[in-house]
Order: structure tokens, then sequence, then C-alpha cells
């Protein structure tokens, strides 16, 4: 695997995608495959509790799986109050190859996350 060149990119393609977060396992908002030969750059991260009486809590982290291998969390146990909606970065962080960005709930059903990102592809 090497390190995608973000300067010299053939292309740039938006995306966005929307997810119902789970408790019983962790759900992929955006992953990065091996060797795919591409970094994402992750614009925003939005949670929204969709639950009109009741506050739940998201966990969000980064899995590295090539340089400085681990999970490591951009928010861990942050409440959402009901009826709200969070920003969970507050700037952009770059996923390189075999990296992912997933999230857990603790209450599923109450909790939807929307990530808005760009494939930099420099093959």
């Amino acid at each position: 695997m090497t390190q995608p060149n973000i300067v010299n990119v053939s292309s740039i393609k938006g995306e966005t995608r929307c997810q119902h977060l789970l408790t019983s396992s962790s759900t992929p908002l955006a992953e990065n495959a091996s060797a795919s030969g591409k970094v994402y750059k992750i614009n925003s991260l939005l949670v929204a509790n969709v639950d009109g009486l009741n506050a739940a809590t998201v966990d969000v982290y980064v899995v590295r799986g090539t340089t400085n291998t681990g999970t490591f969390y951009i928010c861990k146990s942050l409440t959402v109050p009901a009826g709200s909606t969070l920003d969970v970065l507050s700037g952009s962080i770059y996923l390189e190859e075999n990296d992912n960005i997933s999230a857990i709930a603790s209450a599923t059903g109450d909790l939807d996350a929307t990530v808005s990102y760009e494939v930099l592809d420099d093959a």
C-alpha cells in the first residue's frame, strides 16, 4: 500500500452517506478499502437524535488499518439531546487506505448519522 498523492489527484468525487446507528454493533460511516489508491477527506459528521423524548449517547471513532493501527475515538459517550443535531467534527480529517470511521449509539433507532466526504483518487 502506498500513500496516495493528494496533490496530483485524477478525480475528486463528493459523497454523502446516511446511517441509522445501532447499539449491537458499530456502523461504518465511511470505509476506505485497502490498496484503494484513494484518500477520503471527511468534511462533516452530523448526528441527529430523532427521538423526541430521550437523550442518547454516541461513540465515533477512526479505525486505522495501516499506519498507527488501532481504534481512536473522536468522541466517546457524547450526549445528543432529544430532538437535537450535533456536529461531531470541528474540521476535516483524512482516511487513508484501510481506514474507516464508525459509530455506535446507546439506543437503537434514536440516532442517525450523516457524513459528507470527498474521495480523492490519484489513479
